[in-house]
């Protein structure tokens, strides 16, 4: 459910700096939108980074197969949010 957030995200990012000259109350809603978005993605990656504590906590490190595939989701999506945070700070030039 990252990645969707991310990615809607990215959309409205995108129709936000589309309509920026030609309809600023449209493009601030875009612009909202997309802010809102991110903020979901911060909320779930919030729990699951509060879910691998518990169970580190509980049983200790996971699985190496497990790990793996955190670490190549969460970098890819930390990416792709970098992408999002860079087009709303073009929105906000």
């Amino acid at each position: 459910m990252i990645s969707e957030e991310i990615r809607d995200a990215d959309k409205y990012a995108q129709m936000a700096l589309n309509y920026k000259g030609e309809n600023i109350a449209l493009s601030d809603t875009f612009f909202k939108l997309s802010q809102e978005e991110m903020n979901h993605m911060s909320m779930l990656h919030d729990q699951a980074a509060r879910l691998i504590d518990a169970y580190r906590k509980e049983h200790g490190d996971p699985p190496a197969e497990m790990q793996a595939v955190y670490d190549y989701l969460h970098e890819r999506q930390m990416d792709e949010a970098a992408q999002v945070k860079a087009k709303q700070m073009l929105y906000r030039e």
